[in-house]
């Protein structure tokens, strides 16, 4: 396709298609794919979608009817919205977010909210455990100005807690970042503290006659959450009433007297009473049935964590710190995360694949700063074995420390080895030692599993396997006047295309191509040529090379619902761009950290042009090194 009119034929067929435009909840894009969100879908209306002209192929996946079209889906995606009217009921607003269910909605509002600072957390975690070894060392050392200096540091984010939620939910729920700030930071004002305490010991405040109750919130969770959730309607409501010409002011004005208020006389009190009762249930079963509750989370916390939904269980363990000042959930999930780190450490042992090793090598040494998805879709989940291996070590070494009653005394923004020392603590000594026996099981238990059971390696298309005819590499980079050369654009490991867990790309769909598994955080241009789409959010380029050559740079898989946070983009739409230029960077971290995977397909995407895509025998590449020959 490319007329306008083709463009706009093509979005009435989908249109129609689907139902027309009462079955539509939302429409989205991303860099090859029309994302649709329907009231009902059914079988026929995705063969007649897959069937149109210009539809590479439509996938159903996380709620979404999604077209996948490839690098024009911007031009259908324009012409697609104007067909539609979407408006929020109670903001009057166009709504292009994707709802879903509930349960999916929670989960994607905790990982955005919480994924952007939890390396914060983590800092401050581990220094707190740096404080309690040398305080067991030096005993006189908890007494000195150093140690006072080194502990307000360690608790500041969590006693302002809040001010960090104001920030990303505000991001997140599309909010004046300031307001929600300045709502928040009155939430943990030193003045409301001395009030509660007042309230507390007896004595009686009321706000417009109604008493107030003396619930604090400093290290909260849910109540500044959830007044920036209701501030965001709040703000668009009086977005639409308020005069422009006023509105700077009395937007503020209006929602901090609103606001506030209402949080610390009926959401704070519910809120912090929700997130109390569900600590205590689970602290009931972890207090009655210590083992059962070792099992379930020594066991079953790394398949939480593939499936996104960990985020839940922050405002559990935050309200258990903030009532009791210690916490089990989070000694358990420590052993279930070193159970993943022995798995591969049996993996390493075990294989005699070089390139294995070197993946297991780089997963483990991630997982021992307590981030276990490396580990997990580059090594244990990919083999299977190793992943049960490791969730029944978990559970044992788990079961086994609950006769111990292990806590952690410190909060651990990312449970690990690295933060064992936070279940030490002089009133409890057998929480270390129930720590120490359960993690050294869940280390060593899948290692010798591994070596006695192996791990299914054999059944496992290697890395270093293509889908198309390899040939020498010496080969691919030859410049004859019927091929044209195509760089890597990444440095990473090679991957077949149809290992990429992704259908749409796996299947060929998209085009012929190879996928790489990034080792470094930059990305060039594969060729000479012009920048003929980028993606919204900044996680996909277009490209054409002088020759005519179309390539797809997808970067990571499911990317695009990171809304660009961990994209820097170098080059605009229509730029020219010389082989080896730099286009974009990514935070590799930040995109694992939301459980997503880096792993990057470079798509010839008119393949169906050219003779033959030839991918050339890599096991790792280079930035720049010649990865795709095209026969003309």
């Amino acid at each position: 396709m490319s007329k306008v009119r083709d463009y706009q034929q093509l979005a009435h067929s989908i249109l129609e298609a689907v139902g027309g435009e009462d079955n539509i909840i939302s429409v989205a894009r991303c860099a090859t794919r029309l994302r649709l969100v329907l009231k009902r879908s059914d079988a026929k209306a995705k063969e007649q979608v897959a069937a149109l002209p210009g539809v590479i192929t439509v996938v159903e996946s996380g709620g979404q009817f999604q077209v996948v079209i490839g690098q024009h889906v911007g031009e259908v995606y324009e012409a697609f919205r104007p067909l539609v009217s979407l408006e929020d009921e109670e903001t009057g607003q166009p709504n292009n977010a994707p709802k879903g269910t509930i349960l999916n909605r929670i989960i994607a509002t905790m990982s955005a909210v919480f994924a952007p600072f939890v390396y914060i957390l983590a800092a401050a975690g581990i220094l707190q455990g740096v404080l309690i070894l040398t305080s067991l060392v030096f005993k006189d050392f908890a007494a000195t100005g150093t140690y006072e200096v080194f502990s307000f540091i360690s608790w500041a984010p969590f006693t302002f807690l809040p001010i960090f939620i104001a920030i990303t939910a505000a991001n997140h729920f599309k909010v004046n970042q300031f307001i929600a700030v300045a709502c928040s930071a009155a939430l943990v004002s030193p003045t409301w503290a001395e009030m509660a305490g007042r309230i507390t010991s007896g004595e009686s405040i009321s706000f417009i006659g109604i008493a107030l109750s003396g619930t604090t919130y400093t290290s909260s969770v849910l109540p500044p959450l959830f007044l920036v959730w209701l501030l965001s309607y709040l703000e668009r409501f009086l977005n639409r009433t308020i005069n422009d010409v006023i509105k700077p002011l009395f937007v503020p004005f209006f929602s901090m007297v609103i606001m506030v208020p209402l949080t610390i006389l009926v959401i704070g009190p519910i809120t912090t009473l929700g997130a109390e009762g569900i600590a205590n249930g689970y602290n009931y079963l972890a207090e009655n049935a210590p083992a059962l509750a070792g099992l379930i989370i020594g066991g079953f916390w790394q398949v939480i964590v593939i499936f996104g939904v960990h985020w839940g269980v922050t405002p559990m363990v935050l309200a258990n710190f903030e009532q009791y000042g210690r916490d089990s959930f989070q000694a358990y999930q420590t052993i279930a995360v070193i159970a993943q780190v022995g798995a591969v450490i049996g993996v390493i042992l075990k294989t005699r694949n070089k390139e294995t090793k070197k993946v297991g090598v780089s997963a483990g040494l991630t997982g021992i700063f307590g981030i276990t998805e490396p580990a997990i879709y580059g090594v244990t989940l990919r083999f299977k074995k190793p992943f049960i291996y490791g969730c029944i070590s978990g559970a044992v070494g788990a079961v086994v420390a609950s006769f111990f009653k292990p806590y952690y005394f410190a909060y651990a923004g990312l449970p690990g080895p690295l933060t064992l020392v936070n279940g030490i603590s002089s009133d409890y000594p057998s929480s270390i030692i129930g720590l120490l026996i359960g993690t050294a099981i869940a280390l060593i238990l899948p290692i010798v599993l591994i070596q006695i059971l192996g791990f299914g390696e054999e059944k496992v298309v290697p890395l270093t396997t293509t889908p198309a005819t390899p040939v020498p590499a010496k080969e691919v980079s030859a410049t004859l006047t019927n091929e044209e050369t195509i760089q890597a654009p990444l440095a990473g490991q090679v991957v077949p295309l149809s290992d990429v867990p992704d259908e749409v790309f796996a299947s060929g769909a998209m085009g012929q191509g190879v996928a790489i598994r990034p080792t470094s955080n930059t990305v060039v241009a594969p060729f000479s040529g012009s920048v003929v789409m980028i993606a919204p959010t900044k996680h996909a380029i277009g490209l054409r090379s002088t020759s005519g050559v179309e390539v797809l740079i997808h970067v990571g898989l499911e990317t695009v619902a990171l809304n660009g946070t961990p994209f820097t983009l170098h080059v605009e739409d229509g730029a020219s761009v010389e082989a080896g230029q730099t286009l974009l960077t990514f935070d590799a971290s930040a995109i694992e950290q939301h459980g997503l995977q880096t792993i990057t397909p470079v798509i010839v995407t008119n393949a169906s042009s050219y003779a033959e895509v030839i991918v050339g025998q890599h096991e790792t590449v280079e930035a720049n090194t010649a990865i795709l020959t095209i026969v003309k």
